[in-house]
């Protein structure tokens, strides 16, 4: 069912120890709240919480909540989450949990800019200069790892 856990761990003192774990709120919950993040928080501030979790689970499990470190990271996820807020709603159906909706006031989501079909919105054609400078270092990757041989493109056989 939903938020039903059962994995085996890592304990503090270096042991491993078998948890079975009932959570159907927390489980809904977190859905929920990371559908909205996915429309309401920027990319790279996305990357890096996704990164100070499991550092954050590791703390709470060996009981520094109170540590110099965990305070830190709290304040990272409490400025990460400033802009976060709206409404989801899910479709619960044997023990799948699907998101059916959402609206936030402060979305980044906006279709006509990443449309490219609207006039004035994302045009496909800007993106050749990124692809081009992106390029430069994943073809000099190329040319290290294949002793200065020039990539050929795929479409060109010669």
């Amino acid at each position: 069912g939903i938020g039903q856990l059962d994995m085996v761990e890592n304990r503090f003192i270096g042991i491993k120890s078998r948890g079975i774990y009932e959570t159907p709120g927390a489980a809904i919950l977190w859905l929920a709240h990371r559908d909205l993040e996915g429309i309401s928080m920027d990319k790279e501030v996305m990357h890096l919480r996704d990164m100070l979790i499991p550092k954050f689970s590791e703390l709470i499990y060996n009981g520094f909540w109170f540590s110099p470190e965990m305070d830190f990271i709290m304040s990272a996820f409490n400025k990460s989450q400033e802009a976060i807020n709206g409404i989801v709603r899910l479709a619960l159906y044997k023990g799948n949990m699907i998101p059916a909706g959402r609206e936030s006031s402060t979305s980044l989501y906006d279709q006509d800019l990443s449309s490219m079909d609207v006039e004035g919105g994302f045009n496909a054609v800007d993106s050749q200069g990124f692809i081009n400078i992106n390029a430069i270092r994943l073809k000099a990757h190329h040319l290290v790892l294949h002793k200065n041989k020039p990539y050929r493109w795929r479409k060109d056989k010669s």
